[in-house]
C-alpha cells in the first residue's frame, strides 16, 4: 500500500481510504468484516459522518481494539456552534472513542452556508473548541462544486484538509485549478465520489460472485491516485470483496500512462454503457469548440449533477445549467461534435434530452 502525507496534518494515510457512507446498507457483521479486511490490507484512513445513519456506530464496533491502527475522520453538517458541538459529542459516543483524528465541516457548498459556519457562533468555532478540548486533532471541510467557496476555504488558512468530488469524468471541474491550489497550500486533498456516484462501473460489476476486478472501477481509482496532489481517495465500501478489489489499486506503485488513460476512456465510452442516466460523457473536451459556443461537457455535467446528487444538492445542477453562457437550445445539429467524440456519443440527441429535462425544472 502506498501512503501519502495528508497535508499539514502530518498524518501518513493510505492512498485508498475506507469510505463508510454505504455501511448503513449492510448488517454490523458485514461492516466489521469489511473494515477488518481493510485494516489487514493496509488501509489506515476511515471516513464517516454524523449524517451517515448508523455508519459511525458500525465503524466504532469494527475498530474496537484497533484504534491505534487507523485514522478516523467524521463530519458535522450543523452550521452553528451548539449543533456542531452536539454532533461532535454524539460522534465520539457512537464511534466509542475519546477523539477523532479529523473533524470536517460537511457539505459547505454555497456562499451562505460558508458565511454561517465561519461566523462567530458558527460550526468552525465549535470545531476549534473540540480541538482545544482534545476531542479532535485536525479540522477540514467538504465542498461540492462551488469553486468560489473552495477557493475561500483554501485561502482562509482555517482548514488542514479539503474533500472534493473528482473522477475520470471530473464531474466538478476541480482537476486543473482547485486541487493544485489546495496542494500548494499544504492542504490534504481527500477525494469523494471517485466513481461519479456509482456511474463508473461496468455492467454487472456489483455481482457478489464476480471473480475478477472491474476494469472501470480499478482504472478510475488508479486515475485519481495518479494525480500526485491527491492525498487519499475514499470509495464507499460495504464488503470485504470490494475492499480487496479496491486495495489492489493502492499497490500499483506507479501512475497511469497516457496510453492507459486513453484505454480507460475508451472502456468508459465504448462498453455500451448506459449506467444510470444514459451514455456517459467523458468530459474530455474533444467535442469543443462548438460552432455555436455551447459548452457541451458542462451541459452534461449539469444534468449528471441534477440526476445524481441528493435532493438537497440537486439545485447545483440547475444552477450550473442556468449559468451556461450559451443554452444547448442553440444547437443547429451540425454534427461536428459527434465526429470528434472518442466515445461516439449521440451528442445531438442527448442535448435535446437535457434541454427538455431542464425545461420542466426552470
Amino acid at each position: 500500500m502506498e501512503y501519502r502525507k495528508l497535508g499539514k496534518t502530518g498524518m501518513m494515510v493510505s492512498v485508498i481510504g475506507f469510505g463508510a457512507i454505504k455501511l448503513p446498507q449492510v448488517p454490523v457483521d458485514q461492516a466489521v468484516e469489511a473494515i477488518n479486511k481493510a485494516i489487514e490490507l493496509g488501509v489506515n484512513f476511515i471516513d464517516t459522518a454524523r449524517n451517515y445513519k448508523d455508519s459511525e456506530h458500525k465503524v466504532g464496533v469494527a475498530i474496537k481494539g484497533k484504534r491505534d491502527k487507523v485514522y478516523i475522520a467524521t463530519k458535522t453538517a450543523s452550521r452553528d456552534y451548539d449543533g456542531a458541538m452536539r454532533d461532535i459529542e454524539t460522534s465520539l459516543r457512537e464511534l466509542d472513542v475519546d477523539r477523532v483524528d479529523l473533524l470536517q465541516l460537511h457539505t459547505v457548498s454555497d456562499e451562505d452556508v460558508y458565511a454561517r459556519v465561519m461566523a462567530k457562533g458558527g460550526a468552525l468555532e465549535a470545531a476549534r473548541k473540540a480541538q482545544e478540548q482534545g476531542m479532535a486533532d485536525h479540522v477540514g471541510i467538504t465542498i461540492h462544486r462551488a469553486h468560489s467557496v473552495m477557493k475561500k476555504a483554501i485561502l482562509s488558512g482555517e482548514f488542514e484538509t479539503i474533500m472534493l468530488a473528482y473522477s475520470p469524468l471530473d464531474q466538478e471541474g476541480v482537476e486543473r485549478e482547485i486541487i493544485p491550489m489546495a496542494h500548494e497550500r499544504d492542504m490534504g486533498v481527500i477525494i469523494m465520489k471517485p466513481l461519479s456516484g456509482g456511474m463508473l462501473a461496468s455492467p454487472n460489476a456489483s455481482s457478489k460472485t464476480k471473480p475478477e476486478r472491474d476494469p472501470i472501477v480499478f482504472g478510475s481509482l488508479w486515475y485519481i491516485i495518479s494525480n500526485p496532489n491527491v492525498s487519499v481517495v475514499i470509495p464507499g465500501m460495504r464488503s470485504a470483496r470490494e475492499v480487496e478489489e479496491n486495495v489492489q489499486v493502492g499497490e500499483m506503485g506507479r501512475p497511469m500512462t497516457e496510453e492507459e488513460i486513453k484505454e480507460l476512456r475508451y472502456k468508459i465510452g465504448k462498453l455500451g454503457v448506459e449506467f444510470r442516466y444514459g451514455q456517459v460523457c467523458l468530459r474530455c473536451g474533444y467535442c469543443q469548440p462548438c460552432p455555436q459556443g455551447i459548452l457541451i461537457p458542462e451541459v452534461f455535467r449539469a444534468y449528471d449533477m441534477y440526476k445524481g446528487y441528493p435532493d438537497n444538492l440537486k439545485h447545483m445542477g440547475i444552477d450550473l445549467y442556468k449559468s451556461l453562457p450559451v443554452s444547448p437550445e442553440e444547437c443547429i445539429e451540425c454534427g461536428e461534435c459527434e465526429e470528434k467524440c472518442p466515445a461516439g456519443l449521440p451528442i445531438r440527441e442527448r442535448l435535446k434530452m437535457v434541454v427538455e429535462s431542464f425545461k420542466r425544472l426552470i
